[in-house]
């Protein structure tokens, strides 16, 4: 969980207690709330999110600035999944298919996980594109659950994509 994990756009490296103001107010934002079922933190909240280490909470930076957040969770099967945003202002330049293929690469292939999996609403189509262009495959199309208020994708990583999202021979 320590290593800074490099995209050819990006770095992602681990949130630290330095980050907490940073990632209330990210989450406080309706733009980003909307994807994340309107769910928001204190600054305790999140202290203590940090601390239970329930999954592993990374910053998303492009040429070393902050842009957005992704965390990792860990399944029983040996894979796990991904959760990101971007802040509003850096979407639709790339970063987020960097990050997400740079950080799924590395915990296929250096931290042993069989698969990566990634969940986004249907009605959600840029973060679906973005997911696509950072190498993961839709699998399943489900309907609303505990976890999910509307029809979402399950998602798998393949690692068979480049930078632009198209099939590697």
């Amino acid at each position: 969980m320590g290593a800074v994990i490099r995209g050819t756009l990006t770095a992602v490296r681990p949130a630290t207690e330095a980050d907490v103001d940073m990632l209330v107010a990210w989450h406080a934002d309706p733009e980003v709330a909307r994807f994340w079922d309107g769910e928001t933190f204190t600054r305790e909240e999140m202290r203590e999110r940090l601390a239970r280490r329930e999954v592993d909470p990374y910053v998303v930076e492009r040429d070393g600035a902050p842009i957005g957040y992704v965390q990792a969770w860990r399944s029983d099967d040996g894979g796990g999944g991904l959760d990101m945003f971007l802040v509003p202002n850096a979407r639709g330049a790339g970063a987020g298919p960097d990050a997400a293929r740079a950080l799924a690469t590395y915990l296929r292939h250096e931290d042993g996980w069989t698969r990566v999996t990634v969940d986004p609403y249907v009605w959600n189509d840029a973060a679906i594109r973005a997911w696509e262009r950072a190498g993961f495959v839709t699998v399943e199309r489900r309907p609303p659950d505990d976890e999910h208020t509307s029809s979402w994708l399950l998602m798998v990583f393949d690692g068979q994509r480049g930078a632009s999202g198209e099939r590697r021979a």
